[in-house]
């Protein structure tokens, strides 16, 4: 009796440690021993002890991550890459017999690819086309390690670490390129401004009024402000006539001027010119008599 309840006994455990729990989530990879004998799960599983054994996968999607890779991008600049690979097992038997640790495999993988496709791009690509670039990784990786039985879902590039004379250098291309939009933009608004102005001056210039009235618009605006001064602007046209006269009475002197020259010019060459060969006194003698010959010549003209 004790020995009948001494086996039960060991029955009973023996079948209790042979029983496995299998979330909803994960699968049992089994072996018999040490063959391949089926994927199980979920719920109880029966494995007999010390003579089966099991592998569990978990089904659910896992997040890896890609430590950051120095990566030198095809126009020769040096970054800074980290990644975030999303990734399953969608065949468990495969994940256990075809490698032996999915996940470090996996990773190695993600990293190489990383380095081998941020090679090919440029940094302006890198920055901008991450989308593309995202989907080139999931393609070439989810490729690789279909025949592991893993799906790679998603691969996103998380951040790029750019040199500090980089960062300046693109930040200097950002300030010139605001500074080139906004002197363009001064431009188109100048150009819309000077075909408006165009515009309104040929309006004017068909209704003589229509500028009368805008001058008095403008007087009424100076006036209502509190100014201790007024401007009066006065047309060209009552100030022309003082302009042309005193540019006749200039005109009248300079003339004068010029006449008086002229006679200066004369009475010098009245004088005789001095001859070499002569002595001294004779040419002072000479030179008294020319100036005796012209004060009587003056003197006749003014009597007349």
């Amino acid at each position: 009796m004790e020995i009948a309840l001494a086996a039960l006994a060991l029955a009973v455990g023996y079948t209790f440690s042979s029983i496995r729990v299998l979330r909803q989530y994960e699968r049992a990879v089994t072996f018999f021993l040490g063959r391949f004998s089926g994927t199980k799960g979920p719920g109880l599983v029966f494995l007999p002890t010390f003579f089966a054994g099991m592998k569990r996968v978990s089904l659910r999607i896992v997040a890896l991550d890609i430590p950051p890779q120095d990566v030198i991008t095809r126009d020769n600049v040096s970054v800074r890459v980290n990644a975030v690979l999303y990734m399953r097992a969608s065949d468990p038997e495969r994940v256990i017999m075809e490698v032996e640790d999915y996940m470090y495999a996996t990773s190695q993988l993600a990293q190489t690819t990383l380095r081998s496709v941020l090679g090919e791009v440029e940094l302006d690509e890198l920055l901008s086309d991450r989308e593309k670039i995202n989907a080139v990784l999931k393609r070439i990786i989810d490729e690789r390690t279909d025949a592991w039985g893993i799906h790679v879902s998603a691969v996103e590039v998380k951040d790029v670490d750019l040199p500090e004379q980089m960062k300046r250098a693109m930040a200097r291309q950002a300030e010139a390129e605001r500074e080139r939009r906004a002197k363009v933009i001064a431009a188109q608004g100048e150009l819309q401004a000077s075909e408006t102005l165009a515009q309104a001056a040929h309006t004017l210039a068909t209704e003589p009024m229509s500028l009368q009235l805008r001058y008095l618009q403008t007087v009424i605006e100076i006036a209502s402000e509190n100014n201790s001064t007024t401007i009066f602007p006065i047309p060209i046209d009552m100030i022309k006539p003082f302009m042309d006269l005193a540019g006749g009475g200039a005109a009248a002197a300079a003339r004068g001027a010029r006449t008086s020259e002229l006679a200066a010019g004369a009475k010098t060459a009245a004088l005789p010119a001095p001859d070499p060969t002569l002595p001294q006194f004779r040419i002072e003698e000479r030179a008294r008599e020319g100036r005796m010959a012209g004060e009587k010549k003056d003197g006749g003209g003014e009597a007349g």
